[in-house]
């Protein structure tokens, strides 16, 4: 029988609609799986067990009553640099050491208002400044695939702790590669969602420009059940798009003949690792086999990218962090 922490977020949920386990016990089996791994991952900083013990118990009391939310019952977690109400927040800085937000992130508010057990709050670099989980001022997270590697960062705790079974999706944040670096580096699903889909609200902001809320989780299938809950305008975020959120399960369905894929030929270049260059042409290929068109292009400007984002995230982090 599969483990209770080896389950997608699409499995756990049949499981508890079905009856098989109940939230309290899907949420045990990650606070033991927390408790006997993080001190060698150290990818939580905080763990709220009362809490999310509590929530689970609340969780199936409500679907005893007939409820049933999206993701009723299913325990998460949160990168530390998005505020959650009265856990701590840090950021990975002591410099913000016992902090305790009075409000939740507007994501946050949306994952519990559909049912998320918090678990606790996961390791970065220091305010999200980092590509390595190396530079939190509490912890080194480690990659759960060979602890003497690097999870990747700054959402190294967020990719961790669902590489390791610690959490069955968490929250991370992306600013040039924070999701999608350490997503891949543990291999876990993680989007990095367009700029503006979901609200910024509630984040300790590094670029205010640049920076991104997104989903880790087992699963593609996943990550788009948590997208979909985090996912929509906000009135407390100027900056999110007053769209509506297309369904993003049922997206899952279509198939990719027809598509039309560019492949940057400016993204190829010398001293790419070959296990990477590799691992990308075989993806194109099987993109191809499903019936996509697949041609070079060039996006000229490439080489330009690095320069500048080097001249906008640190002029925003530094107006930002003031």
């Amino acid at each position: 029988m599969t483990a209770l922490t080896e389950l997608t977020l699409s499995q756990a949920l049949a499981g508890l609609r079905a009856k098989t386990f109940s939230a309290v016990d899907l949420t045990r089996a990650y606070l033991d799986q927390i408790e006997r791994l993080n001190p060698t991952i150290q990818a939580y900083l905080t763990v709220t067990g009362e809490q999310a013990t509590a929530a689970a118990t609340a969780a199936d009391q409500a679907r005893a009553q007939g409820e049933d939310q999206p993701l009723l019952g299913l325990p998460l977690a949160i990168k530390d640099v998005i505020s959650t109400k009265g856990v701590e927040t840090t950021a990975g800085s002591k410099i913000i050491q016992g902090y305790k937000p009075i409000f939740d992130a507007t994501v946050v508010a949306r994952l519990y208002a559909a049912g998320m057990v918090m678990l606790g709050k996961l390791n970065c670099d220091e305010f999200a400044m980092g590509s390595s989980t190396e530079n939190s001022a509490y912890a080194l997270t480690r990659n759960p695939w060979d602890t003497e590697r690097v999870p990747g960062g700054s959402s190294g705790g967020s990719a961790a702790a669902v590489s390791a079974g610690m959490a069955a999706g968490t929250l991370g944040t992306d600013t040039g590669g924070s999701i999608r670096q350490p997503g891949s580096l543990c291999n876990v699903t993680a989007l990095k969602p367009s700029y503006g889909r979901c609200s910024r609200y509630g984040l300790i902001a590094f670029g205010s420009s640049l920076d991104c809320r997104g989903p880790l989780a087992r699963t593609v299938e996943d990550v788009a059940r948590l997208l979909q809950v985090m996912a929509g305008h906000d009135p407390l975020d100027a900056t999110t798009m007053p769209v509506a959120v297309p369904d993003y399960l049922q997206a899952l369905q279509g198939e990719v003949k027809g598509l039309r894929i560019g492949i940057p030929k400016e993204y190829f270049i010398d001293g790419m690792q070959p296990e990477v260059v590799q691992a990308v042409r075989a993806a194109i290929q099987q993109l191809e086999q499903m019936g996509a068109t697949v041609r070079e292009i060039s996006l000229p400007h490439t080489e330009y990218s690095l320069p500048v984002y080097y001249i906008i995230a640190p002029a925003e982090a530094s107006a930002n962090l003031a």
